[in-house]
This record gives C-alpha cells, sequence and structure tokens, in this order.
C-alpha cells in the first residue's frame, strides 16, 4: 500500500467554554462540522466532536480491514454493520484521556461460521492501523463480532 497522507482544517474562534470550532476535510469530502465544548462534553446538538470522529476513523479502518480478510479467504462480506464507541475519561494524574475503543461487528457472509468470523476479525483488527495506534497509546481495544 502507498504511504498515505489527508488533511483536516479546524477552526477555532472564540474561548475554549464559549467558542466555536469547526472541522473541514482537505478532500472536501465534509466541511464545516461544527464542534463546541459544551457539545462535547453534553448534548451534540447535531455537532460532532474529535471523540466521534475518532470513532469514524477507528470504526471505518477495521471495517475495511475485515472486508479485506474476509475476502481474502474466499467468502466476501454482503454487509457489515459497524459501531464503535470512543470513551473518554479523568485519568488520575493525567487528566481526559481516551480509555477505550470499543467495535461491535454484525457480519453478513455466506460460507463462514462463528469460529471462522473470529479468526477474520481477530486478523483484521492486528491489521487496522488505527487499533495498532490506540493499543500502543494503552487504549483498552475491545473487538466483537456476531454473524447476521
Amino acid at each position: 500500500m502507498p504511504r498515505i497522507e489527508r488533511t483536516a482544517e479546524v477552526v477555532w474562534e472564540g474561548n475554549v467554554a464559549r467558542g466555536v470550532g469547526s472541522i473541514s476535510g482537505g478532500t472536501g469530502a465534509f466541511s464545516g462540522l461544527e464542534f463546541s465544548l459544551p457539545t462535547r462534553i453534553g448534548a451534540a446538538e447535531g455537532k460532532t466532536s474529535p471523540e466521534e470522529l475518532l470513532a469514524a476513523a477507528h470504526g471505518g479502518c477495521i471495517t475495511m480491514s475485515l472486508a479485506s480478510e474476509l475476502t481474502q479467504a474466499g467468502t466476501p462480506p454482503g454487509r457489515l454493520a459497524v459501531t464503535c464507541l470512543i470513551v473518554m475519561d479523568e485519568v488520575e494524574g493525567q487528566g481526559h484521556q481516551i480509555v477505550a475503543s470499543h467495535v461491535d461487528m454484525l457480519v453478513t457472509v455466506d460460507g463462514l461460521d462463528d469460529e471462522g468470523l473470529q479468526a477474520a476479525v481477530a486478523k483484521a483488527d492486528k491489521g487496522c492501523p488505527f487499533s495498532n495506534l490506540l493499543e500502543r497509546a494503552g487504549v483498552d481495544v475491545v473487538v466483537s463480532a456476531r454473524l447476521a
């Protein structure tokens, strides 16, 4: 795989308590995604957060990794429905930290039993750059999968 580089632009106006930011992808795939401290720690009110974007990135990466593993095994997926939950919590002496990423997969695939699915999921997790990054940072990465 070639080297991959992507950018995002972030603009923040105001102090942290009352300010507002926006995030845009360098590709143009998304733009003007608003975020703020009140919507980060409280009700989202249609705005995003860095944690939500990390959940999307980890979920997207491991989904592609599983699709690759299943295809290489001769059992390409029909559908992968994946949810990723990022957990940020107060860590004593370290402030707020990302402490967990929980990935839950519902897999529709022909010709594969649960044992084969779990083997493919383990390989996908091991091959997912975001899982690796999070684990190296000390984040508890939990991946579960079940057949539809």
